[in-house]
């Protein structure tokens, strides 16, 4: 029961931060601060990691600062790059 818990609790979590990524990268695409409307299937590290794979200094600074937070979470280096949906990248989903 504790783990079927965990698993919706982590659920909850990645909901609330892809809503997070709705949220703020469309108030920067309703504004025309950036080209890339935001996709309610895209987590915020996911959004980062993709800017950072361009070579876009925002996303290069955050995704720092958001790895950081996770290699203290006991996560590898690179959480954003890792985090990147398939799908943005043109690819097959995996399973």
């Amino acid at each position: 029961m504790l783990r079927r818990s965990l698993s919706v609790a982590r659920q909850l979590l990645v909901s609330i931060d892809q809503l997070a990524q709705v949220l703020v990268v469309g108030m920067f695409f309703v504004a025309g601060l950036t080209e890339a409307c935001p996709s309610a299937d895209e987590t915020i590290s996911s959004y980062v990691g993709r800017g950072e794979m361009r070579g876009a200094r925002w996303a290069q600074i955050l995704a720092s600062i958001i790895d950081r937070l996770f290699v203290l979470l006991g996560e590898q280096p690179g959480h954003c790059r890792r985090n990147v949906e398939t799908a943005f990248l043109g690819l097959p989903p995996t399973a």
